[in-house]
């Protein structure tokens, strides 16, 4: 199985995403992938890469099979990844990979919502299918589902490209919630799209019924 480290996870991530989301700045300089790495919104935690390190782990990732060098028409070498060859997975699977990636355990509605510029989900019900083809996946599983812990809403999701999670721990993996006022109130209206976005859905659900 290939395991990771923080850093090949996060460039490999930032790749990832940004083929998603920005296809026409892909394959990506050096330059700009490393200020996609340590971008400071949809990253936790949030990193400072210079470019030897972003360097550094290009080639680990190579070696693994996961990256490329790309010569451009220009002097300017280009980077991608290569993980949708090497692990043979759906652009969903890579979407929700991606978001875990660069944003550690997930709950279904984050994903949904933080997949959208990526893959676009119907509803909930496809991101956990899509779930549980990456933690059925044979012959090992690239997902694992962690019961809701205290203090927690839902239950969440993580990868396992890093290896084997702790689930006694993963309470680290979590962001404290931020504690100015600014942040408090981004985090009570993204729970309040959330919350909101699944009671649309039950409507919608009943409303199919009637109809």
């Amino acid at each position: 199985m290939i395991v990771l480290s923080p850093e090949q996870l996060r460039v490999l991530g930032t790749l990832l995403e940004k083929e998603m989301s920005t296809p026409d700045y892909y394959p990506m300089s050096l330059n700009s992938l490393v200020a996609a790495c340590n971008q400071k919104n949809n990253r936790e935690p949030v990193t400072s890469f210079d470019e030897p390190t972003v360097l550094d782990t290009l080639e680990q990732l190579r070696h693994k099979g996961l990256s490329l060098e790309i010569s451009g028409s220009g002097r300017v070498k280009k980077y991608a990844h290569r993980i949708s060859d090497t692990l043979n997975l759906s652009n969903r699977e890579l979407a929700v990979l991606s978001v875990m990636m660069l944003r550690g355990p997930q709950t279904v509605n984050e994903l949904r919502d933080r997949t959208e510029r990526l893959h676009r989900f119907d509803d909930n019900e496809a991101v956990e299918s899509t779930l549980r083809k990456l933690m059925e996946r044979q012959p090992e599983a690239l997902a694992i589902f962690i019961p809701k812990q205290t203090g927690w809403r839902e239950p969440r999701y993580m990868h396992l490209l890093g290896g084997p999670v702790d689930v006694n721990a993963v309470e680290e993996l979590i962001p404290r919630k931020i504690s100015s006022p600014d942040g408090e109130r981004i985090q009570n209206l993204e729970l309040l799209v959330t919350e909101l976005r699944s009671r649309l859905e039950k409507v919608e659900e009943v409303i199919r019924q009637l109809t």
